[in-house]
């Protein structure tokens, strides 16, 4: 009950006089009822007014009971709280609380706190509640006071006080704010459980014996060797981190973050064959079959030179090629096995399991991921990739428990992605942009957002699109692959595209990761309004790949909401993808920008991310030293903040 924290405040401490209200404030007024009817024009509503000796205002009730129509009888002396509005009569109040004042006005002593609440569970009853849990001996500090002192924060027993009975002349506008001295003590403590339960974590899987990899001799100069462009700075600094973690006697837990055509399949491909080359296996997991298969072929490419044999598994196999993978799965022929979700079913036994990469990690839940890599005994090192970058703050919160690389060039030779918002009544222009690419030798995407027409969004759908281009352009040869294909005739489209005999392809957000055509350099997205940052920012990923001038063009209905606007200004100032998702956190949150991730850490309920950077780097730098200096008190506070979260499931 005390960290079931205020929502909002009333000002109940004081009485306004009418004549001093003003539009838009919350306020409350005393005085007596003069009039009093039921209108039944332009609707049914109660409608009373109330006078003081500065003047008269207007109750509205359009939503009423009988107990009401009592309670406003006129010469009743009432206390109303509410928010001044414009009325036909001038100032009034619509819905406003109301209670009966008797010979002598009580006001209140504190700010009235209004909480979260559920059907059935009143305000008075959670203020009750709360007043009894004050009273309890339950608000003793559970780490030492100088973790606070050199913050300048009171102590938590001040900080509960204040906050749920906040003196007349707290600042409302920073309580609400949430940028107080109190509400920052407790946005601290929160985001300090966090780094504490995450490094625990961090160091309890620091104890657990993994396989001790050497670095390679052997396979990855000869990957080196056979390549045809070289690696970046960037992605030779995370190869030795990697390396390095691989040779450590205990589990690795690396995330790799790249930006879209950063060239992190190389690195995973390197990490794979230090692991291979030493006599381990390696499980690489990807979320679609489209990427997976583009993965497998990749690898194919690379590892067929080098002699090691590739087992490919996925749902849509036949039983006799399921069977011969899980076979060379079982027995160590096979050295890396590419696959989809099928990777962690029952039925997979690899012989020695040493490293398990998982692309495009977030997509992923926190049971499946853990779930892989129970394949393996000891322990496997466990590299995940993300094309979907993480903001610092993200990163630092809610990825405390893994080590982070992150490679932040692209490859020399890329051109940029030039970015154009187009509005839907210039969507002929489009098409003719679309046909002189075609026809000039390049290949186009045309991404549409639904597969089958729904009537509460009225999109424009993958298929009636498919039929309209072909229509349109009887010239062209003219794809179609959505989530709804059977994966059969989803790669034999993307083959027929990759090998160039299909111009424009026709596509869902299916295409959104992995699918690699250099020569692909247009791309035309519908209803752009109605993406999310990160998914345009992948979707426009997919050109660019070559090294043609490519063009995203982002087709959007001209009434846009705030926020809508907001996503477009961001994609089309910015190729950035770090600075997309900084401002994808900023419009969406954590919750949403996590995804599946959020189903094993607890979210956070007081602190913010943005408003409260500085206290997370705070707690980030001291949470190693007081779990080594205080274990006691580190268990004291975990339990205080984290235990309504149950026990963590960590990968």
């Amino acid at each position: 009950m005390l960290l079931h924290l205020p929502l909002r405040y009333i000002d109940e401490t004081r009485i306004t006089q009418i004549r001093d209200l003003r539009l838009g404030d919350s306020a409350q007024v005393e005085g007596e009822i003069v009039h009093a009817e039921v209108t039944y024009k332009p609707r049914k509503a109660l409608v009373a007014r109330l006078e003081d000796a500065s003047g008269q205002l207007t109750l509205r009730f359009l939503h009423f009971y009988p107990s009401q129509i009592a309670a406003l009888k006129v010469g009743n002396k009432l206390c109303v709280y509410g928010e001044v509005r414009h009325g036909f009569f001038g100032y009034e109040m619509v819905h406003p609380q109301c209670k009966h004042v008797g010979e002598k006005t009580q006001v209140a002593e504190t700010l009235t706190p209004v909480y979260p609440t559920t059907a059935g569970l009143t305000q008075p009853n959670i203020r009750k509640a709360i007043r009894i849990a004050l009273n309890l001996d339950a608000l003793g500090e559970t780490l030492p006071a100088g973790v606070y002192r050199q913050l300048n924060l009171p102590s938590f027993a001040a900080s509960i006080h204040s906050l749920h009975n906040p003196p007349p002349e707290a600042n409302l506008g920073a309580l609400e704010n949430r940028s107080t001295s109190e509400w920052r003590r407790l946005a601290f403590d929160e985001l300090l459980a966090q780094q504490l339960s995450m490094r625990k974590h961090y160091a309890k899987r620091r104890s657990l014996d993994a396989p001790s990899i050497s670095a390679s001799q052997i396979l990855v100069p000869q990957l080196l060797k056979n390549l045809a462009f070289a690696l970046t700075q960037s992605q030779q600094k995370v190869v030795a981190e990697i390396s390095h973690d691989l040779t450590q006697p205990h589990p690795m837990q690396r995330l790799l973050q790249g930006d879209v055509g950063s060239g992190k399949t190389v690195v995973a491909c390197m990490a794979a064959l230090q692991a291979i080359e030493h006599g381990w296996q390696v499980a690489l997991m990807a979320p679609t079959e489209i990427l997976a298969e583009q993965h497998y072929k990749k690898f194919e490419t690379w590892l067929m030179p080098l002699r090691l044999n590739i087992a490919w598994l996925t749902g849509s196999q036949s039983k006799k090629e399921r069977e011969q993978a899980l076979a060379d799965i079982s027995t160590g022929r096979a050295q890396l096995a590419v696959g989809t979700h099928a990777l962690f079913q029952d039925a997979v036994q690899f012989n020695k399991l040493g490293l398990a990469i998982i692309d495009e990690q977030h997509r992923f839940g926190v049971q499946q991921r853990l779930a892989l890599r129970k394949k393996g005994e000891p322990e496997p090192h466990q590299l995940m990739m993300s094309a979907t970058p993480i903001p610092r703050t993200l990163s630092m919160s809610y990825f405390a428990d893994l080590d982070v690389s992150v490679i932040d060039e692209l490859p020399p030779g890329r051109t940029p992605i030039v970015t154009k918002l187009v509005s839907d009544q210039r969507r002929d222009e489009v098409l003719q942009r679309v046909r002189e690419a075609c026809m000039a030798g390049s290949q186009a995407y045309w991404v549409c957002p639904l597969i089958e027409e729904s009537e509460a969004l009225q999109l424009q759908t993958a298929n009636d699109t498919f039929v309209y281009m072909q229509t349109t352009f009887p010239e062209l040869n003219i794809g179609l692959v959505h989530g709804r294909m059977k994966p059969v005739e989803k790669q034999a489209v993307m083959a027929q595209f990759s090998a160039g005999s299909i111009q424009l392809l026709v596509a869902t957000t299916v295409i959104e990761v992995g699918v690699d055509v250099p020569n692909a350099s247009l791309m035309v997205i519908e209803h752009a309004e109605r993406s999310g940052l990160s998914q345009l920012h992948q979707l426009r990923g997919r050109v660019g790949r070559g090294v043609a001038k490519s063009t995203c063009i982002l087709l959007y209905q001209n009434k846009l909401s705030e926020t809508a606007r907001a996503r477009l200004k961001v994609i089309y100032e910015s190729n950035d993808g770090f600075a997309i998702a900084q401002a994808d956190l900023h419009l969406r949150g954590p919750g949403e920008f996590l995804g599946t991730r959020q189903s094993g850490v607890p979210m956070l309920k007081i602190a913010d991310l943005e408003r409260d950077a500085d206290l997370l780097e705070a707690a980030k730098n001291m949470a190693d030293k007081l779990i080594k200096e205080y274990p006691v008190a580190v268990e004291q506070h975990l339990e205080r903040w984290l235990s309504h979260a149950g026990e963590l499931v960590k990968v």
